[in-house]
């Protein structure tokens, strides 16, 4: 890859902080195994610099974004177009750059969840029923794709009732044959009847978080997929794992939208295997 190449196409991920992102190690190393001549970067932008920046795009040779924490949903409005996931969650993690800083969104969140899901955990989502422990984006991403790909019915639980009632409501409307329904406490969620437990909030992220679901609850015939990959097991995690459990937490996710960007970006097949392993290695350090 040369560096200093005046045609070197330029990537990278935009929020704010972002300086803590593992994106630029497993697209990097990417770039150097596809033998494509670009280079991934951070751009930690502020708000009141967002606008410009995100209109010189296409001037600076930035040819796609991945998109995190806050700007997901912001820069909606700087799409000319919007993929059917974006559309449906409202929120974009993926920005291709083409011609004329016209600007293309995607959200490969859901999807990469699921191709983790069924991929490398071998789990067929069809008929299952589904627990989720959160209704903000990340798990708009997930229900959209686990509602598109037949999920027999969803249960959704979020400290803010609202959310949690509006994404019920939105995934009956857009697929009614996937039965969704919010419950006002943890305690109401039927677990004993559900296959997949999923965590899509930020609580196990920080060593004193509580655990949200009771020991007593968890069966072995559950899998249970925590969003979180820092710490790589989490309580829930490891409460499950000590009920006897599957288990899952978000690496597989990460590696996987960071894999559809890619090929959104380049038309070349992600090389899985090396970005697995930069990523794993990325995390102990």
């Amino acid at each position: 890859m040369e560096k200093n190449s005046s045609l070197q196409q330029i990537y990278g991920v935009l929020g704010y902080p972002a300086k803590h992102s593992l994106s630029p190690l497993m697209h990097n190393a990417a770039f150097k195994a596809l033998g494509i001549n670009a280079e991934y970067k951070i751009f930690e932008k502020r708000p009141e610099e967002l606008e410009d920046f995100l209109n010189s795009l296409f001037g600076e040779n930035i040819r796609g974004l991945n998109v995190t924490i806050p700007y997901k949903e912001t820069v909606l409005k700087y799409l000319k177009w919007q993929s059917p996931e974006v559309r449906f969650t409202g929120a974009s993690n993926t920005i291709e750059v083409e011609d004329n800083n016209y600007l293309k969104g995607w959200n490969t969140d859901g999807i990469g969840f699921h191709r983790h899901l069924t991929v490398d955990l071998k789990f067929d989502i069809t008929g299952k029923n589904v627990i989720i422990l959160g209704a903000g984006g990340a798990a708009k991403a997930v229900t959209d794709q686990l509602a598109r790909k037949k999920a027999g019915g969803i249960s959704i639980y979020d400290i803010d009732k609202n959310k949690g009632l509006e994404l019920a409501n939105k995934l009956n409307k857009e697929f009614p044959e996937c039965q969704a329904i919010y419950v006002d406490t943890v305690d109401e969620l039927d677990i004993k009847n559900s296959d997949l437990l999923i965590n899509a909030t930020p609580i196990g992220m920080k060593e004193n978080d509580p655990c949200l679901i009771d020991k007593s609850r968890i069966h072995n015939h559950l899998l249970v997929y925590d969003l979180i990959y820092n710490p790589a097991e989490t309580k829930l995690l490891k409460m499950a794992k000590d009920k006897g459990a599957r288990t899952s937490n978000g690496l597989g996710m990460l590696l996987y939208q960071g894999a559809l960007s890619l090929e959104v970006w380049t038309g070349q097949k992600a090389p899985l295997d090396i970005m697995r392993k930069v990523l794993t290695e990325g995390l102990k350090k």
